[in-house]
């Protein structure tokens, strides 16, 4: 067995030490958790006519700007990366154990976000059918294969980063779109708050890996803290949604200095000591990232200029930004 084998079979075998913490985790979330499903949110109330609850949600959601659409467009397809994700947990937790438990229970609460929001934006006519769906198509078929999908300590990092990410975009994303249709601020605080229990999860996973195995825990976390792909990272036009994103102050990188800062102070990273020289260095480098990331968002705030954007999923309109 190489080396890389070992190592990766010494983390499972932290992992596999860690399952009656996950089983304690898990019923401290299903006790906390309010189970919502989107027929609940979306539907008619009884008594109510469906045609026309319907039609007055078209009537508010032509208010909702277009900036506000792009992002909406950009959570939904990140929602549907669900199939690549729990693939990539599988690979490590296995099919018997309590980590494969969780991560049924994880996939079956995050399915019925991708489902919320492609229900409420047919339902409001936010986007083009055609394209929303050919670009949902495109990405799941474009696959995700990170570099850190060889390392379970990798995983970890990137959910507790991911999963307060995604959390962060939907809360400002409902703020920013709800100004004429409050629904949507309904929706996506419904999917805030349940990724915000996921993020507690995950991030609770990783600080217990730091208590047991602090040198290849650091070392695992030096290399996704710097930065991170988002899953839709492969979906068309990514890149230019992402300014649109950034532009309109929902999510760019001053939010995930935000969540990095938090993160070295919830998982004590500072205050770890007894470290090897692996695990000295990665504290220093981890150490360093905030100040990357104030001048990353100094330089790209510094040469952002006004711009005008045109999509095909949101009816080729052209809008301005600054």
């Amino acid at each position: 067995m190489d080396p890389i084998e070992l190592e990766t079979l010494s983390k499972i075998e932290v992992l596999s030490d860690m399952e009656p913490l996950v089983n304690e985790l898990m019923a401290n979330h299903e006790a906390k958790r309010v189970l919502w499903f989107p027929s609940e949110i979306l539907d008619a109330k009884p008594g109510e006519d469906p045609d026309k609850h319907l039609a007055d949600l078209r009537a508010r959601a032509r208010g909702i700007s277009d900036p506000a659409r792009v992002a909406l467009a950009l959570n939904l397809l990140t929602e549907e990366g669900l199939p690549h994700f729990h693939r990539l947990l599988a690979v490590y937790l296995g099919s018997k154990s309590i980590w494969a438990t969780w991560n049924n229970l994880w996939t079956a609460e995050e399915d019925r976000h991708g489902a919320i929001l492609h229900d409420y934006t047919r339902d409001a006519g936010l986007f083009d059918p055609v394209v929303i769906e050919k670009m949902q198509f495109e990405y799941i078929k474009a696959g995700f294969e990170p570099e850190w999908d060889g390392d379970p300590y990798r995983v970890f990092v990137y959910t507790s980063l991911q999963e307060r990410a995604t959390q962060v975009s939907h809360a400002n994303t409902g703020k920013f779109a709800s100004e004429y249709e409050p629904l949507i601020g309904e929706v996506l605080s419904n999917v805030a708050k349940e990724e915000a229990r996921h993020y507690t999860f995950y991030r609770t996973v990783f600080k217990a890996v730091l208590e047991r195995d602090p040198n290849q825990g650091l070392e695992a976390a030096s290399r996704i803290m710097p930065a991170i792909d988002m899953p839709g990272v492969n979906m068309p036009h990514f890149r230019e949604l992402a300014d649109v994103v950034r532009r309109a102050d929902i999510y760019g990188p001053r939010e995930y200095l935000k969540i990095v800062e938090e993160l070295i102070k919830y998982w004590s990273i500072d205050t770890l000591t007894g470290l090897n020289e692996m695990g000295r260095k990665a504290q220093e480098k981890i150490m360093g990232v905030p100040a990357r990331l104030v001048r990353i968002a100094d330089v790209m705030e510094a040469k952002t200029r006004p711009k005008t954007f045109s999509f095909d999923v949101v009816f080729k309109r052209a809008f301005a930004m600054d």
